[in-house]
């Protein structure tokens, strides 16, 4: 029996599997895509993904049903959340200019099987924004004839009685669907057409909405005689703010866009700080017209905005919202059928899903097979299901999808540099003194032995630390941490940070209402595990990060990051439990997919297994003393070449 038990050698090359990060190409702007798009671009794809069913369907229900009036609070909480979340994303995308979002930047930091969830998640938030905008969209033209077209379906097809499921299949969503499939394959170009001509309407619509809206309101709408600002308390307002982060998720396009961007390192940061700018102003004074003009608790959850105007005796003004919110959302549509692809490529490309969806059209210069295929999908999802359920799924797949690229920044930003650039002469250096050792004695092993001779020579000569080494100005008191890799403590931090976030905000959550704590241990549990917070920030904070670069970098690290992550956990953890019992089934068919496919034909571990071929190996050998020796390792007995020249120098103790 003890004999079939796995060994704890077998056991750690599993584990090396799941968390081995991606090797980057040496010339990342190289790519079968066509960059194209400009920042103008850019900005105008982000703004067509976060405004559409989300400002003009998702206000009104969180304003009826959530949070009343203060659903105002609400989106300046999820726009908040959303900047610290795009402020990881622009740095991402100048340093890592590849389609992939979210996905890219877990696969290059923190590991395979972790990068795959992700993706994984975003194929999911993808499809059910697709769906989701597809049936706000069908419900915005139906309520422009009088819901004939609902009426019509009910009588002639029927009802389903079913939860999470729609009452009717809603065959206009569908087809609109199908139909935007057909011009997203035509390339990114049209793509990006498109969205102008859209995005432009749009934006004159948002802003008759708002002119029009504060000549009508009126005040005492907001009184205590129509429930106050707000009535559903604190609680509505964070409940509201989990489900208004529907209304951000656009802004990742960007991101999933960066290798079909002309200028990646400064298009991307401008464009995503821009139009998360403008959405989040968008979101904010459209709540407060909406909220002004009739009363909160008399708003109609499916066409808020237009059904507004219609009440106050502006019909022309209603039919006005209701053509701009359908041109607002095909620029959501054409997001999401944008984005989805490119991610599924990524995967595909990289070896974790399906060789098929990496093939590039030679014409379009597109993933024509994704497209078709995931639009399909995104059809068949509009036909059956209903919005709400659609909206809860997606936030969560969202916000987990934040606090991994947050997780992400800490993790790469205190890792050595891994230049892709051919290496540089090293320049002759003063000798360092007697007393900088090289560390505790390891094995370093490298492929290119240029590479470490120009490390022998500077290694020591370094003016700046090595980013994941403890700042020289805490060593007398840390110790105890220099005996670590570069960068394993951080790691270890990171994960301790998550998890204290996870359970501060269990307590936050459920601590009053679910586990019923008294208030000594309620209290006692909160400072807890707010110390073991603020103690990971701290030291993380305490270790050299990597040296500014000419990409954008997010200002303070690992603060701005850790606020990230503790939001957004909060946030998820306000999310229904069906929610999650969905969430978790959708992860389980996705850890079937990836140890039934990814594991094996993932490009990295194929690189693993090639690597076995090598002919000759370069280990360093680094010692007390000044210097570092050099060996040439060879696994079989072959003639070298070039190693003669090598000089092996032992410091003189």
């Amino acid at each position: 029996m003890a004999g079939r038990l796995p060994r704890s050698a077998d056991l750690t090359r599993f584990c090396q599997k799941l968390n081995r990060v991606k090797t980057l190409e040496d010339d990342m702007m190289e790519t079968t895509f066509n960059r194209c798009l400009s920042t103008i671009d850019l900005i105008l794809l982000g703004i067509g993904g976060m405004v559409g069913s989300g400002l003009y369907v998702l206000t009104g229900t969180v304003a009826k049903e959530i949070s009343g009036p203060a659903v105002i609070v609400s989106f300046i909480i999820a726009g908040f959340a959303s900047l610290l979340a795009a402020l990881c994303y622009a740095e991402f995308g100048a340093r890592v200019p590849k389609t992939g979002s979210a996905y890219m930047f877990t696969y290059v930091s923190m590991g395979e099987i972790w990068a795959f969830l992700i993706g994984w998640n975003l194929l999911l938030e993808y499809m059910i924004g697709g769906a989701a905008v597809a049936r706000a969209w069908s419900g915005y033209l139906d309520s422009i004839f009088s819901h004939k077209i609902k009426n019509f379906t009910e009588t002639h097809i029927g009802t389903w009685q079913v939860p999470f499921l729609a009452h009717y299949p809603d065959f206009l969503a569908a087809g609109i669907l199908l139909i935007a499939t057909v011009f997203i394959s035509f390339g990114a170009k049209v793509s990006s057409w498109l969205n102008h001509v859209f995005s432009a309407i749009s934006l004159g619509v948002i802003l008759f909405i708002l002119i029009m809206g504060f000549i009508l309101a009126e005040p005492k709408n907001w009184s205590a005689q129509e429930g106050g600002f707000a009535p559903y308390g604190l609680s509505g307002i964070m409940a509201g703010t989990a489900t208004c982060f529907y209304a951000f998720v656009g802004f990742d396009v960007i991101a999933a866009s960066s290798e079909e961007a002309r200028n990646p390192q400064k298009a991307v940061p401008r464009a995503i700080a821009i139009s998360l700018g403008l959405a989040t102003g968008a979101y904010i004074l459209v709540s407060v017209v909406l909220t002004l003009i009739v009363p909160w608790h008399t708003l109609d959850p499916d066409a808020s905005l237009a059904d507004a105007f219609y009440r106050r005796g502006y019909s022309w003004a209603g039919f006005i919202v209701a053509v701009g919110s359908i041109c607002a959302m095909n620029t959501v549509l054409l997001s999401n059928l944008f984005s989805l692809p490119r991610i599924v490529y990524a995967m595909a490309e990289d070896g974790l899903f399906f060789q098929v969806f990496s093939r590039v059209h030679p014409r379009t210069q597109v993933p024509v097979i994704g497209i078709v295929v995931f639009g399909v999908l995104m059809a068949l999802m509009a036909l059956i299901f209903d919005l709400e359920a659609l909206v809860q799924f997606l936030s969560i797949g969202t916000l987990l999808a934040y606090t991994f690229v947050a997780a992400s920044i800490v993790v790469l930003r205190f890792q050595q540099e891994k230049s892709a650039a051919p290496p540089q002469p090293a320049r002759s250096q003063p000798s360092p003194g007697p007393n900088e050792g090289a560390g505790p004695s390891e094995l370093k092993e490298y492929e290119s032995f240029s590479d470490k001779l120009q490390l022998v020579g500077t290694y020591k000569a370094k003016v700046h630390r090595q980013p994941g080494k403890l700042k020289a100005a805490f060593e007398p008191y840390l110790e105890f941490l220099t005996d670590f890799h570069p960068g394993e403590v951080v790691t270890i931090a990171v994960v301790t940070l998550m998890v204290s976030a996870v359970c501060l905000c269990s307590i936050l959550v459920f601590g009053n209402t679910h586990l019923h704590l008294p208030t000594w241990s309620y209290s006692l549990l909160l400072l807890l595990f707010s110390l073991g917070f603020l103690l990971s920030v701290l030291l993380i904070w305490v270790h050299e990060q990597q040296q500014s670069t000419q990409t954008f970098q997010i200002p303070l690290v690992p603060l701005t990051p850790a606020l990230s992550i503790l939001l957004n956990i909060y946030l998820m953890l306000k999310l229904s439990y069906m929610t999650w019992l969905r969430f978790s089934i959708w992860l389980i068919l996705g850890l079937l997919v990836y140890f039934g496919y990814g594991i094996w034909h993932s490009k990295e571990n194929l690189r693993e297994l090639t690597s076995c071929n090598v002919s000759a190996r370069y280990v360093v050998f680094p010692s007390s003393s000044l210097e570092e020796t050099v060996q040439a390792v060879q696994p079989n007995p072959q003639p070298s070449t070039g190693l003669s020249d090598m000089v092996t120098e032992e410091a003189k103790r």
